[in-house]
C-alpha cells in the first residue's frame, strides 16, 4: 500500500480497527513513542478525516490480526480492507503491522480506553520495526 519508505516519514496516526470501535493514537518517529488518542465508531470516517486534519500524519499504521500460528482469518482482511480505503480516501501511505495480542497487552496493563492504547502499541511496534 505505501510508496514511501516508513523511514522518509515522520508522523503517524495508527488505528486499531474493530466491526464496532477503532482505537486511534499519534506518534512521530523522532520520539518513537505514540500516545493514545480515544476511539472512534468504526466506520465514521468523518471522525478519522477530523483526526488526520488535526494530527496532520505523513503515514497511517493498521494493526492486522492474525491467529496465533500467523495465518490470516477474517477480521486480517477486513482490517486490510480498511487500510486500503483509508488510503484511497486521504492519499496517504498505509503500513500494516502484525496485531497479535495488543488489545490483551493494553488489557493487562489496565489502560482506561483499551482499543486506543491497543493503536498506540501498535504504532511503537512499527517504530521498532522501522527504525
Amino acid at each position: 500500500m505505501a510508496a514511501l519508505a516508513p523511514s522518509q516519514l515522520q508522523s503517524f496516526l495508527a488505528f486499531d480497527f474493530g466491526t464496532r470501535r477503532i482505537g486511534v493514537a499519534s506518534g512521530t518517529r523522532l520520539l518513537g513513542v505514540a500516545q493514545p488518542r480515544g476511539t472512534v465508531k468504526s466506520g465514521d470516517f468523518a471522525a478519522i478525516a477530523a483526526l488526520v486534519k488535526t494530527w496532520q500524519p505523513d503515514a497511517l499504521v493498521v494493526g492486522v490480526p492474525r491467529h496465533p500460528d500467523g495465518v490470516p482469518h477474517e477480521m486480517t482482511a477486513k482490517a486490510q480492507n480498511f487500510g486500503r480505503r483509508l488510503s484511497g480516501r486521504y492519499h496517504l501511505p498505509v503500513f500494516e503491522v502484525d496485531e497479535r495480542y495488543t488489545s490483551v497487552e493494553a488489557e493487562a496493563e489496565g489502560a482506561h480506553d483499551v482499543d486506543a492504547a491497543a493503536a498506540a502499541l501498535i504504532l511503537e511496534q512499527f517504530f521498532r520495526e522501522h527504525p
